[in-house]
């Protein structure tokens, strides 16, 4: 369990995803320019096998921002979407009204 305290420290905010792309090599892998209101972030997300990156161009998305930078497949990622595993399948979270990006989550 944690307290409000420490669930305050995590730092979401929606983002729109600008551009997404394969990441060549991967089967799992897209990579994600992501507009989170004050900068666009690029994220790598496992999502591929579920979604195109066409599919993702416009979506708005909550993404985890403070999160430490990582690699994966040798491609800097920035953040986290955040998504619901079905039966190890990844649904993306979506606001139910437009919010501009950037809004952060409560």
């Amino acid at each position: 369990m944690i307290d409000i305290n420490e669930f305050a420290k995590l730092d979401i905010r929606i983002g729109k995803v600008e551009n997404a792309e394969r990441i060549e090599g991967s089967k799992k892998l897209i990579r994600l320019e992501v507009d989170i209101g004050n900068e666009m972030r690029q994220l790598v997300a496992g999502i591929a096998a579920e979604y195109s990156p066409e599919s993702l161009i416009g979506k708005l998305v909550p993404v985890l921002v403070n999160l430490k930078p990582a690699k994966l497949m040798g491609v800097e990622s920035r953040g986290m979407i955040l998504a619901v595993d079905v039966s190890g399948k990844p649904i993306l979270l979506h606001p139910d009204t437009e919010v501009p990006a950037g809004s952060r989550v409560r």
